[in-house]
């Protein structure tokens, strides 16, 4: 009887213990849960952005994007140095100040005498005829100006007298390249010779930037820059001013140094370029940074094909190309239609 009830007891025990274990786990887990509920909501709240927060990120970001795309556009290439477009004006100025008493001799070493050749054949290719006006850009040293005025006055003189006068309007922006041309052209008997001053066409020197020239809308029949526009600040720009001042059926022509593409050719060019020209320019002029610069200007220029997109983007009709030499100079043809 006695071991029936401790038995009895014993059990009722040890089922309220059981009893006693399950409600603490219970509250345990019901515990656990909860604190990580709050946990896990508290990480996710604080983890996840709000919309607020995303559209302030964003708008970070885009104003970051263009900043940096406005620093890009306000850039331009000085050889293969990126500097503010504020400042390539006065630097390529300082190029031509430095380079300008020795400029036809060392035009005479980097070529080896080819540049004669070339601007004997581009001014040949060019139009004429009694009274026109020709302008030429960035041609202060005289070179391609005056082999224009030649083939006018020849002209002027086989036609009848009737016709305006011709002119040859040499402008740059650099009047150091100015002088060395008007004394050239003093030299040369070519300002004041022996005449008829009421045929033969004038030559004129004017100081003028590429990209704002001081000559009337339509006033130009025909617009030549020779090894200069790779020197402008703003190629479009440049070309837009030489659409405005050219007539109707006025023509642009551009003779520049250009891209080499066939072996060996390119590879013999490139080597020549950078190891003798700039060596050239140290021995002869004692000036190696502007003829350094001047060899990385031509291979920071637009290609041919690229030029001729441009030219087409600032209005201009039946553009076309040559090239000369395998394409270490090109001219480019255009027209105002």
């Amino acid at each position: 009887m006695m071991r029936a009830l401790l038995k009895r007891g014993l059990q009722r025990h040890q089922q309220q213990h059981q009893h006693h274990q399950r409600c603490s786990f219970v509250l345990l887990d019901r515990t656990t849960s909860a604190s990580s509920f709050s946990l896990t909501s508290s990480f996710t709240s604080s983890s996840t952005p709000t919309s607020n927060e995303e559209k302030s990120a964003s708008l970070d970001n885009d104003e970051e994007k263009k900043s940096s795309e406005k620093e890009k556009e306000d850039q331009a290439s000085f050889g293969y140095t990126s500097v503010p477009k504020t400042k390539k004006e006065s630097l390529v100025r300082d190029v031509f100040e430095s380079v300008a008493p020795s400029y036809d001799v060392m035009n005479d070493l980097m070529s080896v005498g080819m540049h004669r050749l070339w601007k004997d054949y581009f001014v040949h290719k060019l139009a004429s005829f009694p009274g026109m006006t020709h302008l030429d850009v960035a041609g202060g040293t005289g070179d391609v100006s005056f082999r224009v005025l030649k083939k006018l006055r020849k002209v002027d003189r086989e036609g009848n007298g009737k016709e305006a006068k011709s002119r040859v309007i040499v402008s740059d922006i650099n009047p150091a390249m100015l002088k060395v041309g008007e004394e050239r052209a003093a030299t040369k008997g070519l300002k004041n010779p022996g005449f008829d001053t009421k045929t033969d066409a004038e030559l004129e020197f004017v100081e003028a930037n590429a990209e704002k020239l001081p000559f009337e809308d339509e006033s130009i029949d025909q617009y030549t820059i020779a090894f200069g526009l790779r020197n402008v600040t703003n190629i479009d720009i440049a070309l837009r001013e030489a659409r405005r001042v050219l007539k109707k059926g006025g023509r642009i022509s551009i003779l520049e140094f250009s891209h080499v593409e066939e072996e060996p050719l390119k590879s013999l060019y490139n080597f020549y370029s950078f190891a003798a020209i700039p060596t050239m320019g140290q021995i002869v002029a004692n000036d190696r940074k502007s003829y350094q610069y001047l060899v990385e200007s031509i291979r920071k220029f637009p290609k041919q094909e690229r030029l001729c997109d441009i030219m087409r983007e600032e209005g201009f009709s039946s553009v076309d190309f040559e090239n000369i030499t395998g394409g270490i100079v090109a001219i480019h043809n255009g027209y105002k239609l």
